[in-house]
């Protein structure tokens, strides 16, 4: 039910894996909808070369590696500034089952404001400014998928013993 489906989501069953400086398309044969008994779209033409679909899915995962390439370089650039913290979550649900996700950064706020006026002023004229505030704005989303998990955690925690 979400709103938005991450490229990243969006472009499987299909990835680029890079052979030195070429990229490759791959797909997961194990994929569910994956088949070869010549339902759904086809791959290849029968003049054995990429159908209009595959086309399109290459188009799709340059723009995505694309962009791939854009987002190292503001995370770099970020990072660079010292904006960036770990972070970690932590979901309790009612009945008393725990869950955590953690692995990820985060622009810290008070050193953002705390920027020169001259770097702030470069991060506005590259845009990088607005995405920092869009990242800050989507960190509130973690309280929707709080409550998303509570309604979800209901299967029983299994304990281990070593």
């Amino acid at each position: 039910d979400a709103k938005y489906i991450p490229a990243f989501l969006r472009r499987y069953p299909f990835v680029f894996s890079q052979m030195e400086e070429k990229f490759i398309l791959c797909v997961d044969e194990g994929f569910q909808g994956f088949n070869r008994e010549g339902r759904g779209e086809k791959l290849i033409t029968p003049e054995g070369t990429p159908s209009p679909y595959v086309d399109n899915v290459l188009k799709f995962l340059q723009e995505f590696q694309a962009q791939h390439l854009n987002t190292q370089r503001f995370c770099n650039r970020i990072k660079s500034l010292g904006l960036l913290d770990p972070q970690q979550i932590q979901v309790t649900s009612k009945t008393g089952q725990s869950s955590s996700l953690g692995g990820f950064m985060a622009v810290n706020r008070e050193r953002l404001k705390a920027l020169p006026a001259a770097t702030l002023a470069e991060l506005a004229k590259t845009d990088e400014l607005e995405l920092i505030y869009t990242h800050l704005h989507s960190m509130r989303n973690f309280d929707n998928l709080r409550d998303k998990l509570d309604h979800q955690l209901t299967v029983p925690v299994m304990a281990t013993t070593h």
